[in-house]
């Protein structure tokens, strides 16, 4: 089974930047998609951002222009660039692997943002 390892969670100031990275267990030929969902206390998980298999991107409205998706030329990794953070980030971040019917999702990493 996939096995999905996300890092670079943490805290930080608003107006700081974070560095998300997800590395799969396993090389993946074939997935539709890669990305990243957030979920916060209290409310449902939500779309950050996702990658598909030919590259096409997807943001939520509210991290348009300040977050950047990508993955590594073996498309192993996944990683989410979050600049300008503000408080309304601060939620659990968790990778997800969509391939076939089959959804994949990494254990979650905590980003806060607080001064």
């Amino acid at each position: 089974q996939v096995q999905l390892v996300e890092s670079g969670g943490g805290l930080v100031q608003p107006g700081g930047s974070l560095r998300l990275s997800c590395a799969a267990s396993i090389r993946i030929f074939t997935f539709n998609a890669m990305g990243w969902y957030r979920q916060a206390p209290g409310k449902q998980r939500e779309l950050v951002a996702d990658i598909t298999r030919a590259g096409t991107i997807n943001y939520a409205d509210s991290v348009k222009d300040r977050f950047t998706i990508s993955r590594d030329s073996t498309q192993n990794t996944v990683y989410l660039q979050m600049n300008s953070l503000k408080p309304e980030d601060t939620a659990v971040y968790y990778c997800n692997l969509r391939m076939g019917l089959y959804s994949y999702w990494g254990q979650g990493t905590q980003v806060t943002v607080s001064s």
